[in-house]
């Protein structure tokens, strides 16, 4: 799945972001792109753990939406 992460103005952020979000149980895939500002995330139960993704990314930076 494909997600716009509205904000993100720092590509150490985005590569934050990946490594936190990598960690998490289920994920099989991820990727932060900070040029074209998309998360792309494959995982065994995504609606479970978006969540937790939000949460990493707003921890991480405040200002990020993802839509």
């Amino acid at each position: 799945m494909k997600y716009t992460l509205k904000n993100l103005d720092c590509a150490n952020c985005a590569s934050k972001i990946e490594n936190k979000i990598k960690g998490l149980k289920g994920v099989t895939h991820v990727s932060v792109n900070f040029l074209t500002q998309r998360l792309t995330i494959e995982a065994e139960n995504l609606e479970e753990i978006m969540p937790e993704v939000i949460k990493i990314a707003k921890k991480i930076d405040k200002k990020i939406e993802i839509k």
